[in-house]
């Protein structure tokens, strides 16, 4: 019984992603405009469309391939200011408890960089950038991606081939389009 339970578990979580996936964001779209949270649970706020922004995109704070590429948006976010960029926004489908720590924990001196809480994955499911994580964590997760957007209007998009690589979303190859 606990064997079907867990089947159809696993079938739900792959079915909700698949529904809540809209078709994949693309340059000259609008960035939509969806509640997140930032360091606390209880305030939703909007990524700003206001400005030169990147929003990077990853499966799970914490997870070891997330934790080695975000450190170079950090330790390079002069780089991207002097290219125009008014913010960078890393956005995980985890709560805002685990995303402030991760935050503190990759930077304990602070940063710049906005850690953001798409809790719901209601974000990163407008973008059409969502699969199904179930199998290692535990349900519907962003894709690996990185956007470029300008004044609200997606200027470039880069999606990873598989959640682990790190190469279109590595931060030299984001700063390159700029």
């Amino acid at each position: 019984m606990t064997s079907i339970v867990s089947s159809v578990a696993v079938a739900a979580h792959a079915a909700a992603a698949n529904l809540l996936a809209a078709s994949p964001i693309a340059v000259g779209d609008k960035l939509p405009v969806v509640e997140v949270k930032e360091d606390d649970p209880e305030t939703k706020i909007n990524i700003p469309i206001t400005g030169k922004i990147v929003i990077i995109g990853v499966p799970g704070a914490y997870t070891p391939p997330c934790s080695s590429q975000v450190p170079g948006y950090i330790e390079n976010y002069d780089k991207f200011v002097a290219k125009g960029v008014k913010g960078i926004y890393v956005v995980a489908v985890n709560d805002a408890f685990v995303t402030k720590s991760w935050k503190e924990k990759l930077s304990p001196g602070g940063t710049p960089v906005h850690f953001i809480a798409d809790d719901t994955a209601q974000f990163v499911s407008k973008l059409g950038l969502i699969f199904d994580g179930t199998g290692l964590l535990g349900g519907p997760r962003s894709k690996r991606f990185a956007l470029l957007v300008d004044e609200g209007t997606v200027t470039h998009v880069a999606v990873e081939d598989a959640p682990p690589n790190i190469t279109v979303t590595k931060w030299d190859a984001v700063l390159g389009k700029l």
